[in-house]
């Protein structure tokens, strides 16, 4: 009897651990990390232009191991521009990014808004601001999407306001392009399905209707890889200037997956 309770409570053990480690392997945690910096264009002169910036970013936890390293990595190099990102501790990078955006407004800037003291009304041109705030979703299978909202002024008529989009495959850490998804000779056949759906989206018929709306005026379709993949559909992201004038702000192309399935690899799992 005492045999037959240790084999049991030894099962049950191994049980346990076992689902522990599928768990751990299909999760990756996140958190949040918050890098703000302001400076003046002229330290000595309290009322001259500034330059902030905010940073909140997703953070991909230690107990995540390697897997969070690399989603870290990839986070620095898109959203930072972080060119060696080997072992990158993501709040340091968020703190370098800000103190090299900063110095380089100062030192581009200055010189100019010197010329242009006298002038008041040109004084907003050099309000600069560069804001990412982020998010985590749960995408298809097996997946995690990170989203990026970036919002920047840099002079000029108007700032400029992103979506940026990653989807990570958690068992890994490797960030998914088209081309991981996609069978070969995806390109055409999506290009027509995402004419078809901007078509329905806009409520019409021809591409020479979508072009009198602005659309696709001076550019081709294209797949872009800034797309998320959902639990039944993937969307495509096109940010201002991609498809459409600044003026029509972004667009997005929601897609079922049942819509695209001979295109997809078999070794897609959504």
């Amino acid at each position: 009897m005492k045999i037959k309770k240790l084999m049991t409570m030894v099962a049950v053990l191994s049980l346990m651990m076992t689902g522990c480690g599928e768990s751990d392997e299909n999760t990756v945690n996140f958190k949040s990390v918050t890098v703000d910096k302001t400076v003046k264009l002229a330290a000595a002169d309290p009322n001259t232009p500034t330059c902030s910036v905010h940073l909140q970013l997703a953070e991909a936890t230690e107990e995540s191991g390697h897997r969070g390293e690399l989603i870290n990595e990839e986070v620095a190099k898109v959203l930072l521009s972080i060119e060696d990102t080997d072992g990158v501790v993501l709040n340091e990078a968020a703190k370098e990014f800000a103190e090299r955006y900063t110095k380089s407004y100062v030192a581009n800037m200055l010189p100019l808004y010197n010329q242009d003291r006298a002038d008041t009304t040109r004084r907003a041109w050099y309000e600069y601001h560069y804001v990412i705030t982020t998010e985590t979703q749960p995408g298809s299978k097996g997946t995690v999407a990170y989203l990026a909202t970036v919002d920047y002024y840099e002079g000029g008529a108007h700032g400029i306001h992103q979506l940026l989009t990653m989807n990570f495959e958690k068992k890994t850490g490797r960030r998914l392009m088209l081309a991981d998804i996609f069978a070969t000779g995806y390109e055409q056949p999506l290009k027509e399905i995402l004419i078809k759906a901007l078509k329905t989206k806009e409520g019409v018929e021809t591409l020479a209707a979508l072009k009198e709306k602005g659309y696709l005026f001076a550019m081709d379709m294209f797949a872009s890889e800034n797309f998320i993949l959902g639990p039944t559909t993937i969307t495509f992201v096109y940010n201002p200037y991609e498809i459409a004038p600044y003026a029509m702000g972004s667009t997005q192309l929601v897609i079922p997956y049942s819509d695209i399935d001979k295109l997809l690899k078999t070794t897609f799992d959504y």
